[in-house]
């Protein structure tokens, strides 16, 4: 996977010009990913008033070549890496280098994702363009029929090999790297561990699916290779999730909660390990826990 640092990344509008307050029609921006909340509060017998933080939902649009394939609701934070991630989990492109561009285009009814293929790839999404509305990242993205469910995924064959203390120094190290989480107790988030160097990048969003599109984006920008460590999540581990992690080549993931039993049949078919009910006191291995040393 290329990273993506020769990519023309753009956000627009780039700046807010400056504008009367008499002015109808404002610019849009980009929402904030969180806004505070002033509300009534009952706790030990007694009322007060004070203020919360709560997690933004902006629909968003994943725009490619002028045409649009899919609509989210997300977290309107790290747009890039979504974009980027989607396009690579959903099989949209194949490499980081097949994307050209993208813009963060912000409206009235919520944020366009303007991605810009290279001309082959363009050409390969023009013969499957399909349309989705999901609710906050849940579902399958751009998919007609029951037989599309099922699709084909790559079988992941990275040698990677770790010991419980690394998986559990993972685990650790998820909590203090969720800023978004601790402010609003609304969002999950996908990391991202490698050996020898720790959490290298954690991406949040109130969908999980969005949080680990985010991530793999990240990693693509930054030409940082999924085989070479693995995802920790703090959702539960669904047949999605496996899917995406996949199509980056991931060959190990690790969750909070414990995964579905189509995400151990699909994970043990792509030769993924499984990791799920991943607490301070241990975790347990689903599957191919050839992977996990010292058992």
């Amino acid at each position: 996977m290329a990273g993506l640092g020769n990519w023309r990344t753009t956000r627009y509008p780039e700046t807010i010009p400056e504008y009367p307050t008499q002015m109808d029609n404002p610019p849009a921006s980009v929402p904030p990913a969180t806004i505070p909340v002033a509300r009534p509060v009952w706790r030990d017998q007694v009322w007060s008033r004070s203020t919360r933080i709560v997690a933004e939902e902006t629909a968003l649009a994943l725009t490619y070549d002028g045409a649009t394939y899919a609509v989210m609701m997300a977290t309107p934070a790290d747009l890039e890496d979504f974009a980027a991630g989607f396009s690579l989990t959903e099989g949209i492109v194949t490499d980081a280098a097949d994307i050209e561009a993208i813009e963060v285009a912000a409206g009235p009814d919520g944020v366009d994702l303007r991605i810009w293929l290279v001309a082959e790839r363009g050409d390969v999404l023009a013969g499957r363009r399909r349309r989705l509305a999901g609710p906050v990242g849940c579902g399958l993205c751009g998919i007609e029929s029951l037989r599309q469910a099922s699709r084909d995924i790559p079988t992941v064959t990275a040698t990677l090999h770790c010991d419980p203390q690394e998986i559990a120094r993972a685990v650790a190290a998820m909590a203090p790297a969720q800023s978004l989480n601790r402010l609003t107790n609304a969002t999950h988030a996908a990391g991202f561990w490698l050996p020898g160097r720790g959490m290298v990048c954690v991406r949040e969003d109130v969908g999980r699916h969005n949080a680990l599109d985010k991530l793999a984006g990240a990693l693509a920008r930054a030409g940082i290779m999924a085989h070479e460590g693995f995802v920790v999540m703090t959702s539960r581990l669904s047949v999605e999730l496996v899917q995406k992690a996949a199509m980056i080549g991931c060959a190990l993931m690790v969750a909070v909660s414990a995964p579905t039993a189509l995400a151990l049949r699909i994970a043990e078919a792509a030769g993924i390990t499984l990791i799920g009910v991943a607490r301070s006191d241990g975790f347990e291995v689903f599957t191919h826990d050839w992977r996990i040393l010292n058992r």
